[in-house]
């Protein structure tokens, strides 16, 4: 890929009988979010612990910005940010003293102040900068963890299920950052077991089961994969069976059916079938009421490939 920051391939990790990771490789752009989802056990956390040099691998590459990633690569590893499910603060530190300690350790000298004030506020927690962070709640000390994740500007962020346990006001506040995060160029690999935030972040999604990824792409590339259609309802001035036969004609319809003023149709695409339906009933001296499309979601494409559901 082109300007890819990440570039991992072919990863492969064993524990004893037990293949973890098999021929496992990916790559994310600049400013590009890319999801990787799977169930439990199936290789989500030793994937991330190879790529951010955490885990030695027994094959393949992940080369970041350029660099290859060993857990030997100090070097290599500044230009990621990582942001782990458990907390990584320490909580008889206020939130600046926990990012002005680890932009030390990242070598952030002269301009350590301003990073910080910027950082606290990216994460909103400018006015509660000088509180102990014990004295937190579970959002907050989220926020904090993936500020202490962006101190050093890393070109890859990698956020493992950073929204676990937050209420809905710090989940929300999060995924925003996410967003304006890609907007600026940065490439994130995240990991989540809520669908809702891999359909609204991720550009791309890779599926990854029993230890290998078994399907990748935008959530359109993976909807088509496994055959998901789109659905119109529409509600009619009057009989809707008096358009079943021109709409079902209309190309990339699969089916269409009438139920009084009800129309219900499939389609390969409902953006593209719309227009042509509603000119097929305006043109039978119908007038649309109303709309509702349903799009196949990442939910049932998963439930598809790995026969589970992602939170099981």
């Amino acid at each position: 890929m082109a300007d890819a920051v990440l570039e991992c391939s072919g990863l492969h990790k064993v524990y004893g009988d037990l293949v973890a990771v098999d021929d496992v490789g990916f790559s994310i752009a600049a400013g590009e979010t890319y999801g990787l989802l799977g169930p439990n056990g199936a290789g989500k956390t030793t994937t991330i612990s190879m790529i951010a040099g955490l885990l030695d691998n027994d094959g393949g590459t992940a080369v970041v910005s350029g660099n290859v990633i060993t857990t030997k690569s100090t070097a290599a590893k500044a230009a990621i940010g990582l942001v782990p499910q458990d907390l990584a603060i320490y909580p008889d530190l206020t939130a600046r003293e926990n990012l002005q300690f680890f932009g030390k350790l990242y070598g952030i000298k002269g301009t350590l102040n301003e990073r910080v004030d910027e950082i606290l506020d990216i994460i909103e927690l400018s006015d509660r900068a000088d509180d102990l962070t014990k004295e937190y709640s579970g959002g907050m000390k989220r926020r904090l963890n993936i500020g202490i994740g962006l101190i050093h500007k890393p070109d890859l962020l990698i956020l493992d299920e950073p929204t676990v346990g937050v209420d809905p006001q710090s989940r929300n506040a999060i995924l925003e950052n996410v967003e304006r995060l890609g907007a600026e160029g940065m490439a994130v690999l995240y990991t989540t077991h809520y669908m809702e935030e891999a359909e609204r972040l991720c550009d791309r999604v890779g599926i990854i089961d029993e230890g290998s990824i078994i399907a990748e792409g935008t959530r359109r590339d993976l909807v088509a994969m496994v055959g998901e259609r789109d659905r119109l309802h529409l509600e009619l001035s009057g009989d809707a069976s008096v358009v079943e036969g021109s709409v079902s004609a209309i190309d990339g319809v699969d089916s269409c059916s009438a139920a009084g003023s009800a129309l219900e149709v499939v389609a390969v695409s409902a953006s593209r079938a719309l227009p042509e339906v509603i000119l097929a009933v305006n043109d039978a001296g119908l007038d649309v009421h109303s709309v509702q499309i349903t799009e196949p979601d990442l939910e049932s494409v998963f439930l598809h490939l790995t026969g589970k559901a992602l939170r099981e």
